[in-house]
């Protein structure tokens, strides 16, 4: 973690991220910095260049919704990075502490193992795996542990098999964990993960400095299993009523298809399992 402020961390990443052209200005010649320059942002947002800079430093602690609004339009923000500019934009709040352990629900838990046929697990706003059905132990069997589907996609050597599209997972687990980070900078825990796995990872690292957001989206995921084969899912993620924080994922396959088979395939194998770990 920078020793910035997440806001000034996220403005400067997404000035870095543009080139003139992308906001109609005039490029001449070599420039030093990277990207737009602050004054090109200040001028497009209508703002001072001292402003701007005392945004990006931290100086500036309590911008109007209006700026905002105009910084997020000069920096091309889709909405889901707006709305994170905003959240990074209000008063901070006290660190929270992380919890010893993170509890699931024994209904929750009733509720994943009563998909007999689809992995279904709950995740923390960390990428936590905090619990998972027979099918999701059998899914994610390759990993050790399946804890945490951040280091598990970077620090696992089964994550490169597990998910053939390996950039495009490694991007959208990183986006999703800054959308959660947006929603609680001071999250004790995923300043943890974010430590261990830039300490771990570069390629973590290099994707975290540029900030971008992204939650969960609805396309379908290509997944790998060591023993069943290719799997061409779709998902489902639900907010937990009264814990907020924790997420239910529920992987599908497409009635009849290739992957509903290597579903039924992955069963037998989540029934063999569980048959060996109690045996």
């Amino acid at each position: 973690m920078s020793s910035s402020t997440p806001l000034g961390e996220f403005l400067r990443a997404r000035r870095e991220g543009l080139k003139p052209h992308d906001v109609g200005l005039p490029e001449y010649g070599r420039r030093r910095v990277k990207g737009l320059r602050r004054e090109e942002v200040a001028m497009l947002a209508g703002m001072s260049g001292d402003y701007y800079v005392r945004l990006e430093q931290g100086r500036e602690s309590s911008p109007s919704p209006q700026v905002i609004e105009a910084v997020a339009r000069a920096l091309l923000l889709e909405e889901e990075a707006a709305d994170h500019l905003r959240r990074l934009a209000r008063p901070p709040r006290p660190r929270s502490r992380r919890p010893a352990q993170e509890q699931v629900g024994p209904q929750l838990l009733q509720v994943m193992d009563g998909f007999a046929h689809s992995p279904a697990f709950v995740l923390g706003p960390a990428l936590d795996v905090l619990a998972g059905n027979a099918m999701a132990r059998a899914l994610h069997e390759a990993f050790s542990p399946a804890d945490n589907l951040a280091r598990m996609v970077f620090c696992d050597p089964a994550g490169r098999e597990f998910y053939p599209e390996w950039e495009r997972a490694a991007h959208s687990c990183v986006a999703e964990l800054r959308a959660a980070y947006g929603h609680d900078p001071n999250s004790a825990r995923i300043t943890e993960v974010v430590a261990d796995l830039s300490a771990r990872s570069p390629e973590f690292a290099d994707l975290w400095r540029r900030h971008e957001v992204r939650s969960k989206t609805q396309e379908v995921k290509h997944l790998r299993h060591p023993h069943v084969g290719d799997l061409h899912i779709r998902f489902t993620a639900l907010t937990v009523n009264g814990t907020p924080h924790q997420q239910l994922v529920i992987y599908q396959a497409e009635p009849d298809g290739p992957t509903a088979a290597a579903f039924q395939r992955l069963a037998e194998r989540a029934g063999a399992l569980g048959r060996a770990a109690t045996g």
